[in-house]
């Protein structure tokens, strides 16, 4: 394929994903969006692998790796249910981020590369293989952690290690050290002391990762996920600028800028800053751990149950409901029953919503694309901000498997962990009825005041088989 070729169809794919990007934003054009992309990306492989920097030679190696990458994908796509696509993104992420890794070597031992750059040239190039190398390091080891947070293989609350904010600092400035001794020795050829910088600033960035996630807690996991899914479109541009690839350029930095645009609108509707959420994520109080949560801590009061067909007459009887799913909703894979139960109520008349949090689940739009697979209509699905006054005029609300994004703490508890983030307003419905398995705190490991309320009731039990149960009654 001519060079010339090659940079038309880089255009094309370019053009491609950023109308994928303006597809993704919206659920009624996410196939749409998602299209574009497999289109733009299928174009990107082909005139890359056909292009004049590919010979022959390497045309089987190529072919072998994309058959067992496309094995890879296809399996997972068969195997992975919806509630695991958090721990999915977040394993993906980190598989860009040990791809720069490796280009950075490849490119360091690349005979080529050290006869064909000289001086400032050579520099450049030395300073590139240097941020590659550090932010696909980063980019793995973070995004491992994070997979092992929403896998439940890792504890979701903070570790936070004595002097944590100075162990960041003096891993930022020996990496700096490291990068600069890498540099400067790669420029003379100085034996084997550029080897050893590079090897020592993996080393750093590596458990600079591991640090900077175990020390975030568990409720803002959405945002870290998003985090390092703008760590993984920088690591390849870094990727993108080592190889000469403008589309890898380009690409990179569409991933990159959208997920740093996406975290921080994420942390504005939590009312965060991004640094406090790297400085240490929800479940954290001035750097302790929040004491007195988790399913061991005793209870702040008495709690109210209610059975699945009395849970049924208040649907029954109410005119307007809000429901406010959450991951336990997930994880039950509930969402099916609830599409019924909706549409049931709907059929009588009932006035049903959705209420959705900016980070509820375990990644950005969780909720919004289960609810999308069981076909709930888009124009009754609602984000936080569309929906809080209305709960004072509704019947009932319903939450399902939520916790820490219905907590009246964040408004009522200047001392709690979760102060200050903005959460649905459930309490101020006539009536709430809270599904749980448990009293178990949730993901940030507080205690929900909710639970206590007068006008809440508790259907404790898996989320799948209540809402069967409820299902039922509203039949009968």
């Amino acid at each position: 394929m001519a060079t010339g070729l090659v940079t038309a169809s880089y255009i094309v794919a370019t053009i491609l994903f950023i109308l994928s990007l303006g597809g993704l934003s919206n659920p009624e054009s996410s196939r749409r969006g998602n299209l574009y992309g497999i289109i733009g990306m299928a174009l990107a492989v082909l005139a890359t692998v056909f292009g004049p920097q590919v010979t022959p030679a390497g045309y089987p190696w190529i072919i072998g790796a994309m058959i067992v990458g496309a094995s890879v994908g296809l399996y997972a796509s068969r195997v992975v249910r919806m509630t695991q696509m958090p721990e999915l993104v977040a394993l993906m992420h980190s598989l860009v981020g040990l791809a720069a890794v490796f280009v950075g070597f490849a490119n360091f031992i690349d005979p080529f590369a050290a006869a064909h750059f000289t001086g400032a040239e050579k520099t450049i190039h030395a300073i590139e293989i240097y941020v590659g190398v550090l932010i696909g390091a980063i980019t793995f080891s973070g995004s491992v952690i994070a997979f092992g947070k929403l896998a439940g293989r890792i504890s979701g609350k903070p570790v936070l290690l004595p002097g944590r904010h100075l162990l960041n600092l003096a891993g930022l400035l020996l990496a700096i050290a490291f990068g600069v001794t890498f540099v400067r020795s790669n420029a003379i050829g100085a034996g084997t002391m550029p080897l050893l910088a590079l090897l020592a600033l993996t080393a750093i960035a590596l458990l600079f990762g591991v640090h900077l996630v175990m020390a975030i807690g568990g409720a803002d996991m959405p945002v870290v996920v998003s985090m390092l899914n703008s760590y993984s479109g920088w690591a390849a541009a870094a990727t993108g600028f080592m190889l000469s690839n403008d589309l890898l350029i380009v690409t990179g930095a569409l991933v990159g800028s959208s997920g740093a645009i996406l975290s921080y609108i994420m942390c504005r509707a939590m009312n965060r800053s991004f640094l406090a959420v790297i400085a240490g994520g929800f479940g954290t109080d001035g750097g302790v751990p929040a004491a007195g949560a988790g399913a061991g801590a005793a209870p702040a009061g008495e709690v109210t149950p209610i059975t699945a067909a009395e849970t049924a007459e208040l649907l029954r009887e109410a005119k307007r409901v809000i429901i406010v799913p959450g991951y336990g909703m997930a994880v039950a894979q509930a969402q099916h029953t609830v599409y019924e139960i909706t549409r049931l109520l709907r059929d009588r008349g009932v006035n049903v919503r959705f209420g959705i949090h900016p980070v509820a689940g375990r990644m950005p739009g969780h909720m919004n694309v289960l609810l999308a697979e069981a076909k709930v209509p888009y124009d009754i699905v609602f984000e936080m901000d569309e929906l809080n006054a209305d709960f004072p005029n509704t019947d009932v609300a319903m939450v399902i498997g939520a916790n820490d994004i219905v907590n009246p703490a964040a408004q009522d508890d200047p001392t709690s962990p979760i102060a200050g983030m903005p959460v649905l307003e459930v309490w101020k419905a006539k009536i709430s009825v809270v599904m749980k398995r448990s009293m178990a705190s949730g993901y940030a490991g507080v205690d929900n005041p909710l639970f206590y309320k007068e006008n809440n009731r508790m259907l404790f039990g898996d989320a799948k088989k209540m809402l069967d149960e409820v299902l039922a009654a509203l039949k009968g």
